[in-house]
């Protein structure tokens, strides 16, 4: 079985070639256990979860990478985002009338953003022009970094696994040939093999004639990042004439994060100091 619920790194000696290995099972289940979703959607959010882990490992700075698959079907929103620290939640909407057999995934859009805790966050959009999410990703990194990368990602609904290989900028005396050998024999991984193998026991049946360094494993785990003052923040948005209307009627307005289904809510006075510039006037 796969290293579950981490991701390990590994390079090749005197090589221009990385790779990541990412393997999800207690935080997958957590995410599937706040909602009932069909099952082919179960399988498409564990990859997109493995490949938001395996992105992640490129971060290098505190902040999260968030994925979104934005479809325009019965299926409209698949969400998965991992920080720095390998916490990772992930969501999918959907409409729950319909009978979900099939997740189809051309004609949507693959939205990759890059939250750093301080500056600017950066966004890329890649159209969806198959049914297989590896392809998006490689096609993101070749055009925003000219570099070839290869992505597999698996989930049988349970279990979830993702493997990267990318190419590194040039250094003079290294392999040129590496990238091209090394991407064909990962190539040869079988889907079952992704999901049941442990890590070493992949690299070793794809690279035994390889040197192979591999690093070690980093904690991965389910944890959702909402709080009652980012809560706040979001339903500040909705204004403060429009809000107290929801007191009028309710007494409170009530809040659940989509992605935990922790409740929040916020009183009168509690609304009121949502908006501190209103207490100047």
């Amino acid at each position: 079985m796969s290293n579950l619920d981490s991701m390990q790194r590994f390079t090749f000696d005197k090589t221009d070639v990385r790779g990541q290995l990412v393997g999800l099972h207690k935080s997958l289940s957590a995410v599937l256990s706040k909602h009932d979703y069909p099952a082919v959607l179960k399988v498409e959010l564990g990859k997109l979860m493995a490949a938001s882990a395996l992105m992640s490992a490129t971060l290098k700075y505190e902040g999260r990478l968030c994925l979104q698959v934005r479809l325009p079907g019965d299926v409209s929103l698949i969400q998965a985002e991992t920080t720095n620290t390998g916490e990772i939640r992930a969501i999918a909407r959907y409409d729950e009338d319909k009978t979900i057999d099939t997740v189809e995934l051309i004609g949507g859009q693959l939205v990759i953003t890059l939250e750093p805790a301080v500056g600017k966050s950066y966004q890329g959009i890649v159209p969806l022009e198959s049914n297989q999410l590896n392809e998006a990703f490689e096609y993101y990194f070749k055009q925003s970094e000219q570099l070839g990368s290869r992505f597999w990602l698996e989930c049988d609904g349970t279990i979830a696994s993702g493997f990267m290989l990318q190419q590194l900028p040039a250094v003079e005396g290294y392999d040129v040939d590496a990238w091209d050998r090394l991407s064909h024999l990962a190539s040869t991984l079988k889907d079952e093999e992704l999901l049941t193998l442990n890590n070493e026991t992949i690299l070793h049946r794809l690279y035994h004639d390889e040197e192979v360094r591999l690093y070690d494993e980093e904690d991965l785990r389910f944890a959702c990042t909402c709080s009652k003052e980012r809560i706040g923040n979001a339903i500040a948005q909705m204004g403060l004439e429009e809000l107290m209307e929801v007191i009028v009627e309710q007494g409170k307005v009530s809040v659940d994060c989509q992605f935990c289904l922790q409740h929040y809510s916020f009183n009168k006075e509690q609304v009121g100091d949502l908006f501190p510039e209103k207490k100047l006037q």
